[in-house]
């Protein structure tokens, strides 16, 4: 292997890991926050488009609170760039 392949290997891979995989990291690192920041009382947005008021929280899973009923649901269900818009109004 020549010096130059191995240097435009070297820089393919660091474009690859900071145009990639970086920002999913970060994506999911805020998504972990959002979701450890969820309390009772929280209105929210699912990613299906459900609109409701936490009224249960478990580990994993929290009960929603909707107009038509309770629905319970993982919380990596809830949308966390929806969710954000409606409590900016």
């Amino acid at each position: 292997m020549t010096p130059e392949l191995g240097i435009q290997l070297v820089l393919m891979i660091a474009v690859f890991y900071f145009l990639l995989i970086r920002p999913q990291q970060q994506r999911a690192k805020k998504e972990k926050a959002f979701e450890t920041g969820l309390k009772v009382g929280d209105r929210i947005i699912t990613k299906a488009g459900i609109h409701g008021k936490i009224a249960e929280m478990n580990d994993e899973t929290v009960v929603v609170e909707t107009m038509a009923g309770k629905i319970k649901m993982e919380k990596s269900a809830i949308s966390m760039e929806m969710s954000a818009k409606l409590a900016a109004k």
